[in-house]
């Protein structure tokens, strides 16, 4: 990666605040991402801020039908999927405290205010709250030469008035040149084909009146905006012409920070920042980024993911580290939707055309059947088959049922009373009376045993990020090696890889090696699993991959 540039005596970090208008969803995070990106690739250190104004404290408890799916972080944080975005975007590692949500707003507030600390005063959402606001923002960014602010939502939502009335109070306590505000709006096609911008104008309109102003507005449309409807948004928005930038669709959201790029966006933010003049030349810019994505990928592998939740931002990660291993070997992979409650019916052909198969983390009973039929078919066919968190215990209790003759065999979050709980409550949980408190959360080290697959892939450890409550059993372990079953990750008294050494590749972790995986830096486990459904057996370890 390049150095960074030198940061100028008393220069504290830029402040990048990325809104939203017209509609939710239309990819103001990865605009974002997209121009961090190439912020870093010029030199800079990049990070950023996800603001998701919903009352919840974090996104834990959340339905991923509603929201995607929950990302997790090395320190535990139970976080929105666009902070794993911005993680495999700018590969850095991001903290619980760079998710900002009202609920930990409120929560945190009134703490205060019970404790006395605000000495008798009333306590309002101005200045409490928004001071709460701009503290965590400069705090996340501290050290940093860029930090990009994502509000969540769309300009006018109610959940949102305390974020913008805290920014229009941070860009007057900030320098000029020191913040910036970017809107991203949407620009249908009206039925005869011309761009509208009205919607644009509404969103802007709003926006200044709450005491805002843009100063970079970016069209996500079908195609590049026309020239024409970009000159009609700088006049209509109070925009130079040369502020307003296309983000069309693409077919890889990977491909955005070229396009990015191309339209000149990273560069007019270093222009108006007051940063151009310590950029990296651009001869000196890393090119591993475009380098990737564009490598030309030959073959087709097909992996079936066999879940629960009809949905793909619920597994987001997982595709994206399918990708990731995608492009480490130069194929494309197909991902086969395999619904765990209609396979039976209709989706069991599904799992014969795939030449891999992956089971899912998950909560809760429903589907467990179906996953456990998946995981049989891929151990006694020789599919290849990685499951994860809750696939690595469904490979469990398929093994414990089919092989070691324990038919009943569970877990006891599924079946209470199951006469042979192999997956349970670990005997110290127990004690825990709050039930977070049983939950193992980030990044946690695993122990390898030499010799094994885990240790062609890892190494001798690895660390990895953790979201479950339920372990195997130790008083099964012996009785499930004895049967063949090899669990080759260990922490302490918990089992975190299981291995069969006479497949293909059969492999669990009771992690989630997925949400760790980068461009250019793909998971291990998926990497293997690729490799074995192209028919390679030669399954090379970590140092190879990254070579």
């Amino acid at each position: 990666m390049p150095t960074t540039p030198d940061t100028g005596p008393g220069e504290g970090p830029k402040f990048v605040f990325v809104t939203g208008g017209v509609m939710s969803g239309l990819g103001k995070g990865i605009t974002a991402a997209s121009t961090g990106r190439l912020l870093a690739n010029a030199g800079f250190d990049v990070t950023a801020v996800k603001i998701d104004p919903y009352l919840n404290v974090d996104a834990g408890t959340m339905n991923p039908y509603q929201h995607g799916e929950v990302y997790v972080l090395n320190d535990g944080g139970e976080v929105d999927l666009d902070l794993g975005n911005y993680e495999r975007f700018l590969d850095a590692d991001m903290s619980f405290d760079q998710n900002i949500t009202t609920g930990k707003l409120y929560k945190n507030v009134i703490e205060k205010e019970r404790s006395g600390d605000y000495l008798g005063k009333t306590v309002q959402i101005i200045p409490h709250i928004t001071d709460d606001i701009k503290r965590r923002v400069r705090e996340a960014a501290a050290g940093h030469d860029v930090c990009l602010i994502e509000v969540g939502g769309t300009v006018g939502d109610i959940e949102g008035g305390p974020y913008y009335e805290a920014i229009r109070q941070f860009s007057h306590e900030e320098n000029d040149e020191d913040v910036l505000l970017a809107h991203v709006t949407l620009v249908p096609y009206s039925k005869n084909g011309e761009q509208k911008t009205k919607p644009t104008q509404h969103s802007v309109k709003e926006l200044r009146s709450i005491g805002l102003q843009p100063d970079i507005v970016v069209g996500r449309c079908e195609d590049e905006l026309d020239p024409e409807t970009k000159e009609k948004i700088a006049l209509f928005c109070d925009v130079p012409e040369d502020a307003v930038f296309s983000n069309p669709d693409v077919e890889d959201i990977y491909h955005v920070p070229l396009m990015v790029e191309g339209e000149g966006l990273d560069e007019y933010v270093m222009d108006e920042l007051g940063i151009a003049g310590r950029a990296l030349p651009a001869d000196e810019r890393t090119s591993q980024w475009r380098d990737l994505v564009t490598r030309e990928q030959s073959g087709t592998v097909t992996i079936a993911l066999v879940g629960k939740y009809a949905l793909e931002d619920a597994y987001l990660s997982i595709h994206e580290a399918l990708k990731h291993a995608g492009l480490e070997r130069g194929v494309e992979v197909e991902v086969l939707w395999v619904d765990a409650e209609e396979m039976a019916n209709t989706h069991e052909q599904r799992l014969k055309e795939a030449d891999g198969v992956v089971v899912p983390g998950g909560f809760g009973t429903r589907g467990t059947t179906e996953k456990i039929a998946a995981a049989r078919y891929a151990r006694e066919n020789d599919v290849p088959f990685l499951g994860l968190c809750l696939g690595f215990q469904i490979a469990v209790i398929e093994y414990a049922r089919n092989v070691c003759d324990l038919d009943d065999a569970h877990s006891t979050e599924m079946e209470a009373e199951t006469s042979h709980p192999v997956i349970g409550l670990l005997p110290e949980q127990y004690d825990v009376e709050d039930l977070g408190g049983t939950m193992r959360l980030g990044a946690h080290e695993t122990d390898i045993e030499s010799g094994t697959l885990a240790a062609d892939l890892y190494g001798e450890s690895c660390t990895e990020r953790h979201r479950h409550r339920y372990e195997v059993n130790p008083e099964y372990i012996d009785r499930l090696e004895d049967a063949g079953l090899r669990f080759s990750g260990r922490a302490n008294n918990r089992m975190e890889i299981l291995e069969l050494t006479d497949h293909p590749f059969f492999f669990g972790t009771q992690f989630h090696p997925e949400f760790r995986s980068r461009p250019g830096r793909a998971s291990p486990p998926f990497v293997g699993l690729l490799d074995a459904a192209m028919g390679d057996d030669d399954h090379r370890a970590i140092d190879e991959v990254e070579a």
